[in-house]
């Protein structure tokens, strides 16, 4: 018997007296965590704990402000792929926009340098932003194949801690939409912790903060 099929076969083995109708829904997951930390500066704190993993932040007050702000951060990247119903007013005039519809095949996607999203949620504790692949932010191939990730996020998306975020993600969790948390650029170590970044995803990670109360 391979290794696999011993390991199946005791899977098997653990799940035989679990009832044939019962799914992944059958059973309510408590979300009963510690919440309400008290973090007067948590927009301050998330800036500096995305900017702690060498992402770069750069906070604007207003929407007028952000093609011209998405402009630089591209740093003539191109061409760009934008996540599906981006808002285009945010957008620069004169980009090489690739369209993602279709979907783009892996061989069209890899020469794209640049995409711009939108994000569902950031985590201060942990400098953290979260894609849900809803409105402004594409399918999930498109924030892990260019070089260069450009996220939008306003200030009022920002939450404490992860079981804060988990409870604003509960409608994507529960319409099992997949889900992206990026700390800071792609990156990875080898055995002698020499950081090597850019391995399995963006190597540079360009947030951007739009200042807003809601």
């Amino acid at each position: 018997m391979s290794a696999r099929d011993e390991i199946l076969q005791r899977v098997r083995s653990a799940l035989k007296d679990v009832p044939s109708d019962e799914t992944s829904t059958s059973y309510p997951v408590p979300r009963d965590y510690v919440r309400g930390r008290d973090l007067p500066a948590m927009v301050d704190l998330f800036v500096e704990r995305v900017e702690d993993y060498k992402a770069l932040v750069t906070r604007v007050g207003s929407e007028a402000e952000l093609p011209a702000t998405i402009e630089a951060a591209l740093g003539g990247a191109s061409p760009v792929v934008v996540g599906a119903w981006f808002d285009e007013q945010w957008l620069p005039t004169g980009l090489d926009i690739v369209s993602d519809d279709p979907l783009l095949t892996p061989h069209e996607l890899d020469p794209v340098r640049a995409v711009i999203t939108t994000a569902a949620v950031g985590v201060a504790v942990t400098g953290t932003v979260v894609l849900d692949h809803s409105v402004g932010q594409g399918r999930r191939a498109l924030s892990l194949v260019p070089d260069l990730h450009v996220c939008v996020i306003r200030t009022s998306q920002i939450v404490d801690d992860v079981p804060a975020a988990v409870t604003v993600l509960q409608a994507s969790i529960a319409a099992h939409r997949p889900l992206t948390w990026i700390s800071g650029p792609s990156a990875t170590s080898d055995i002698e912790l020499d950081r090597v970044e850019g391995v399995h995803g963006p190597r540079t990670l360009h947030v951007v903060l739009l200042e807003d109360t809601g």
